[in-house]
């Protein structure tokens, strides 16, 4: 019997650990939507930690990876805004927790498909600053919701897009168990164009990245996104 080439041997090495860095510690994704502008851009290649929350619970302010409860093939990414026994109550643009307002602070301005964006910088009760947008004309009604109390084992996530995310706001709650893991770091980022849901495959995150590698936003690259 011929022995294993050497080569293939390393090969077969170097497959198991990624399987395994992959399987439990990281992975990484691409943003194929604005539902995460300001802070995440179409074309950002983001690394997620899997394995914090094998160790720790998710945290108020965290941007995490999760499989869409509508339908657990597709990954979404969202920031956490509401906690387990908080209230909550969304009026319009405005967020209240435990029957707290949160503060808004207007940033500046900018221009988006011909319409007018207010980007505003928002506080949650943690202290935890990031960056929203919305836009200064509501193209359309902007969803309410309320829960006198999240229960146990469950979050209320939202886009930082706020007039463009499809959050808690539409589908409910975010149930722990679907949570994938941790964006802590933007690794690559490029100019491309934005994709649908029904649009993400693994080859078209091929396609997305090679696009990207063309059109580079070097300034993006190594950015953290741990707050």
């Amino acid at each position: 019997m011929n022995k294993v080439p050497k080569w293939l041997k390393e090969l077969i090495v170097v497959l198991v650990v990624v399987l395994l860095i992959r399987a439990f510690l990281l992975q990484a994704y691409n943003i194929p939507s604005g539902s995460m502008k300001p802070t995440l851009l179409v074309g950002d290649f983001i690394l997620v930690n899997k394995l914090v929350y094998k160790l720790s619970e998710p945290q108020r302010g965290d941007i995490v990876v999760f499989k869409w409860p509508v339908n657990p093939e597709i990954d979404f990414i969202k920031r956490i805004v509401g906690m387990p026994g908080d209230t909550l109550e969304i009026r319009g643009e405005k967020v209240f927790i435990n029957g707290q307002e949160l503060p808004m602070k207007l940033k500046g301005k900018t221009i988006e498909d011909g319409a007018v964006k207010l980007i505003y910088e928002q506080t949650l009760p943690n202290g935890v600053s990031y960056h929203i947008a919305l836009y200064e004309v509501p193209l359309v009604y902007r969803m309410d919701a309320y829960y006198t109390r999240i229960p146990e084992g469950h979050y209320f996530v939202m886009g930082d897009n706020r007039d463009n995310s499809e959050d808690s706001r539409y589908w409910g709650l975010l149930p722990r168990k679907n949570i994938v893991g941790k964006a802590f770091v933007i690794y690559f980022s490029g100019d491309i164009p934005p994709l649908t849901t029904t649009d993400v495959n693994i080859l078209t995150g091929f396609k997305q990245l090679f696009l990207a590698i063309l059109n580079p936003r070097p300034e993006r690259i190594g950015k953290a996104l741990i707050q």
